[in-house]
């Protein structure tokens, strides 16, 4: 048995510190006399700053770590890992029990971040519950917006036009870059790569001005609508995102040169965070997660939704389920992405952008200033809203993260009567003790890296 002994005051030291009543109650008295102490010449002297504590064995020598007494083993200890750690990538807190640096339970507690968003949502007509998912996922806005829209078509039994579905799928592909930006780059800033970070957030800027220029909003856009989407592209754009696009391979290849091969980035991320097919249908996780296990599961090729069915696409799989194959995924998911944009850009038809039912759609502002039915459509459709016929649904899109599914009930009101929102995020995060279990706590920064978590979608 070794006890532990607190440095008493010092001389010869720059600072003294002296032992109170207080500072005893907080160690609980288990301190030990003066005469038990090491004794420190001035030549050793110890640096109270650095709050130094001195393992001493029952005979009184200094207890030594390297020591192969078997009494001497580090004991088992908790500690709390966030939520304001700068890696938690939000108010994540992790408790983790450790035994030295080897990580042998992670308890992830949620709802930090929990604003009763479901709850809210069925007080709400459903397009004032919209915007809603903007701020649940708020890296990858258009793609939750894109899921509640199918949702809501699908109760109503409408069909939004072919340009529309258009818009919609390059939207959908713009917001994939941009939450597989700030995933792979923040990633590699976690573990110490710092200018791919800085590269990204420039082409990020690029996207962001075209999420203004459709929607005047750079993040919480409400842009796709049930019915279609909520304005025709302006003048020009679709040029603006050809010429980004024929520079932005470039920019993947400038950061694979970066990451790729990199030996420490090789040394954080292969054999890190290995999940293998069983386990991953078993936590039922989704996306890159789901895909870095093996399994080519994409709801884009297996339940094409929007003019999905009419692009052609790869869905990069990986094989070792590691943080590495992870990375690769959404490096390549980011060429395919681009790939789709492409061909958006040269099939995009002509037409209208929105069902031309102007008790779902509001009438062009143009019909309100002549025709007094078409004021009296539009103040209705934005204060009572519209009745949606009895029934239930539950619609999944390919989120960048994963699988995002909306149930929405209905009971023929203008309100949603239940509305569960189904975030990929959160079953990552229940799988996040099975990931870390045996790893180092360094390793837990890049675990949690690769799950892509954003707690808007997690605690909702």
């Amino acid at each position: 048995m070794r006890k532990t002994v607190f440095p008493l005051p010092i001389r010869n030291s720059s600072f003294f510190f002296y032992v109170n009543s207080l500072w005893k109650l907080k160690m609980n008295n288990k301190y030990l006399s003066a005469m038990t102490l090491p004794k420190f010449s001035k030549k050793n002297d110890i640096d109270l700053m650095r709050t130094t504590i001195t393992e001493v064995n029952e005979d009184g020598s200094v207890f030594d770590n390297n020591s192969s007494n078997v009494n001497s083993k580090i004991r088992h200890f908790t500690v709390n890992f966030g939520p304001q750690h700068p890696a938690a990538h939000g108010v994540l807190r992790l408790i983790l029990e450790l035994n030295g640096e080897e990580i042998l339970r992670a308890d992830p507690h949620v709802g930090l971040l929990h604003r009763g968003t479901e709850k809210l949502i069925e007080y709400k007509t459903y397009l004032q519950a919209l915007p809603y998912f903007d701020r649940l996922d708020y890296v990858s806005m258009m793609t939750n917006e894109q899921c509640f829209s199918l949702a809501v078509e699908k109760l109503l039994n409408i069909e939004v036009p072919e340009r529309g579905q258009f818009i919609r799928t390059m939207f959908g592909e713009i917001t994939r870059i941009l939450n597989h930006l700030m995933a792979i780059l923040s990633h590699a800033m976690d573990v110490g790569a710092l200018t791919p970070f800085l590269w990204g957030l420039e082409e990020r800027e690029k996207l962001m001005e075209f999420y203004e220029r459709v929607s005047g909003a750079r993040l919480h856009a409400a842009y796709v609508r049930p019915g279609g989407v909520s304005q025709d592209l302006p003048i020009g754009l679709l040029d603006d995102i050809y010429a980004w696009a024929t520079q932005f391979g470039d920019r993947i290849d400038e950061t694979e040169e970066l990451l790729t091969d990199n030996r420490i980035w090789k040394a954080r991320t292969v054999g890190i965070g290995r999940v293998n097919a069983m386990d991953a249908l078993n936590y039922s996780f989704s996306g890159p997660m789901l895909r870095g296990s093996g399994i080519p599961w994409d709801i884009r090729k297996v339940a094409p939704y929007d003019a999905y069915d009419k692009v052609e696409f790869g869905v990069p799989v990986g094989q070792n389920g590691d943080c590495y194959d992870r990375y690769l995924i959404r490096m390549q998911e980011l060429r395919e992405s681009l790939n789709i944009i492409y061909q958006c850009l040269n099939k995009m038809p002509e037409g209208p952008v929105k069902v031309d039912d102007w008790k779902v759609s509001p009438p062009p502002r143009a019909e309100m200033k002549e025709n007094m039915e078409a004021m009296i459509h539009h103040f209705l459709l934005f204060t009572k809203g519209y009745c949606v016929p009895p029934g239930e649904t539950y619609t999944a899109i390919e989120a960048p993260k994963g699988e995002m599914g909306v149930y929405v009930i209905s009971d023929g009101s203008e309100r949603p009567y239940r509305c569960k929102i189904r975030a990929p995020g959160f079953a990552h995060l229940a799988g996040a003790d099975m990931i870390s279990r045996n790893h180092y706590l360094p390793d837990m920064v890049a675990i949690i890296g690769t799950m892509d978590l954003v707690f808007g979608e997690v605690d909702r």
